[in-house]
This record gives C-alpha cells, sequence and structure tokens, in this order.
C-alpha cells in the first residue's frame, strides 16, 4: 500500500507546459471557453497506453520541453510532436509504455516533427478540479496548477495506478509493442486541412478561395493556444453588411480586418464578430494542434457530411485502440 502520492518534481521549466485535460465544456455561456488539450487524439493515445481514461489530467508540452526528475517510478507515454524525449539522457521512443525507475530524469531537446508533445504518467496528474476540469487557462489564470505553466521547483502528485510493476523497477523498460500513430496523426508538412465552408467562403473572390487551397499561408509567430495567425496575401474583406457577434469554436478560420486569417484554438474567446470562412474539421483538430510558426498550411473544403463520417472513423479506431490495450496489459502479474 503507497504512503504519501508519486511526485515529479520540476527541475526546468521548458517554454510553455501546462497540466491539460479534455476541458471543460458546458460553461460557454458563461463566456468560459472549453479549453483543454490542443491535440485530443494523441492526448487520448497517451493516456490509454498507460492505463488510465482518455480523459486524465497530463503535461501538454509545447516545443522546447521541462526537465522532469520522477521521486516514484511510474508508466509514462509521450505522444503527439517529436521533441526529441531523453530518459536519464538516452532517447526515448514515442507512442508506447515505458517505465521510469524512480530518481530517473526526463529531458527534451530539439523538437523534430510537430509542435506539441503530450505526457501521460499511470494514474494521471492530481489536482483539484476548476469547474469539472484539471485543465490550466493561462490568460483566465486559473485551471491546473495555479492557472499558470510549469515553473522550476513545481511539484506534480499523480494518482494510483493498477497496472503492473517490472520485475525489476529500478531500470528502465521499454515494451516491443506501440501504436503507429502516422496514419491517423501524418505531422510530415505540409499540412493540409479539411474545411467546412460557411457562407462567407462563398462571398470570396475566386483568387482568395485558390489561395487558401494552395500553400499560399504559413503560420505566423505569434500563435498560441488561443489562435493560430496565418501570414500570407492579404484576402478582401466579404461584403455582407453589418454583422452580430456569434458563437465560435476551436478551428474556426474567421478573417479579421487586415486580411489575415486566423485559425481559432481551444482557448479562443466563446464569440466573435469576424467574418467567418469556415471550420476545421474536427478529425483536422490533431493535425492543426501540432503547426508551429512557419510551418506551410492549405484547407480542402468538404461537406458536413464527410466531415461527419471522418469524425465517426476517427472515433470508432480509438474503441478499438482502448480495447486492444485492455488486452496488452495483464491485470495481475509481472513484465
Amino acid at each position: 500500500m503507497r504512503g504519501d502520492p508519486p511526485v515529479i518534481r520540476v527541475e526546468k521549466a521548458g517554454l510553455f507546459s501546462t497540466v491539460q485535460d479534455s476541458g471543460r465544456p458546458g460553461w460557454q455561456y458563461w463566456g468560459i471557453t472549453v479549453g483543454g488539450v490542443m491535440d485530443s487524439y494523441s492526448a487520448a493515445v497517451a493516456n490509454l497506453l498507460v492505463g488510465n481514461t482518455r480523459d486524465a489530467a497530463m503535461l501538454e508540452i509545447t516545443l522546447q520541453g521541462p526537465r522532469l526528475h520522477f521521486e516514484s517510478g511510474t508508466w509514462l507515454a509521450i505522444t503527439g510532436g517529436d521533441l526529441s524525449p531523453e530518459l536519464d539522457g538516452k532517447p526515448l521512443p514515442g507512442w508506447r509504455p515505458i517505465w521510469a525507475p524512480a530518481g530517473s530524469r526526463l529531458s527534451f531537446g530539439r523538437p523534430r516533427l510537430g509542435c506539441r508533445a503530450y505526457l501521460a504518467v499511470a494514474g494521471g496528474i492530481s489536482l483539484p478540479r476548476v469547474l469539472g476540469s484539471r485543465s490550466t487557462h493561462t490568460r483566465a489564470g486559473f485551471g491546473g496548477l495555479e492557472g499558470r505553466p510549469l515553473q522550476e521547483g513545481d511539484r506534480l502528485a499523480f494518482g494510483a495506478s493498477a497496472l503492473p510493476i517490472p520485475r525489476d523497477p529500478h531500470r528502465p523498460l521499454v515494451p516491443n509493442w506501440y501504436v503507429n500513430a502516422n496514419a491517423a496523426l501524418p505531422l510530415e508538412a505540409p499540412a493540409r486541412l479539411r474545411l467546412i465552408p460557411a457562407p462567407d467562403w462563398t462571398n470570396l473572390p475566386r483568387a482568395g478561395q485558390r489561395s487558401l487551397n494552395s500553400e499560399a499561408y504559413r503560420i505566423g509567430s505569434l500563435s498560441d493556444r488561443m489562435g493560430l495567425r496565418l501570414e500570407g496575401p492579404p484576402l478582401p474583406l466579404p461584403t455582407s453588411g453589418e454583422r452580430l457577434s456569434a458563437g465560435v469554436t476551436y478551428g474556426t478560420l474567421q478573417l479579421p480586418p487586415g486580411g489575415q486569417p486566423i485559425i481559432l484554438g481551444v482557448d479562443r474567446q466563446t464569440t466573435g464578430g469576424y467574418p467567418v470562412l469556415g471550420t476545421v474539421a474536427s478529425v483536422d483538430q490533431a493535425r492543426l494542434a501540432q503547426l508551429k510558426p512557419g510551418d506551410p498550411v492549405s484547407f480542402e473544403a468538404i461537406s458536413v457530411e464527410r466531415a461527419q463520417a471522418l469524425y465517426r472513423a476517427r472515433s470508432h479506431g480509438l474503441r478499438r485502440l482502448q480495447a486492444s490495450l485492455s488486452l496488452r496489459w495483464p491485470r495481475v502479474g509481472l513484465i
């Protein structure tokens, strides 16, 4: 039986690492956005790999990761972008469970592919829930660790896990099975996002539509979890009269004055009054989350029905993966 909860100590904060889960839906009428992980697919797989529920709290790590000291041994999994993770100086593969012994240190190096990595630990990160979620909302300053990114000296407790402990818990262990994620989340550039057009799409001149369908736009340096700013040929504003603010969501493609489109992220505002060109299909939000400044991006218009079919297929794949992983881990016994 365990005494004090197992703990991760933050030795170096990195660029921007926050505690996230699946967010807090149901509060937008109060002006509180859903938030949560940017790449829900990678986050769900990381949790499933270590026996957690899909929505357990984890770390979302952006571009330059932290250095973490595990005061207790645990199973962990890293998915999403390849940010060159290492355990005690040795490269770690992603998309599989890994046993990190007590006293080991996890660090990250140069970003090789993608923008955000997801670190799940067996049992999930234990923090108080705010409005039903452990997600960090840095702009509002609540949730997660006091509403802020990780800082040096932080200590993160994680919950109990039913996963088996290796025969030798003092050595790292990497099972020889893994999840092949590239088919579901190809990270190679350029990215092509499928878009459900809004009425303002048809008001765009043909030249503007062609620019968005080509690779004429790149992710701007001022992008963050609130929105990804695109840099490319300025688009003319659709002339459809005065507008009222309306609800927006993750993936909404807005066209503000100046003609440089913005794709809204998970920490977006809940309403907006700019012309809306469309919404990125939910199935491509994971790819959207992995775009970093300088990456080229283009769009492909698809129907609502096509977007729904793609989303159902992704959900079905995750359920099959969950069933498969539940058979990998023995209920009792040692590895």
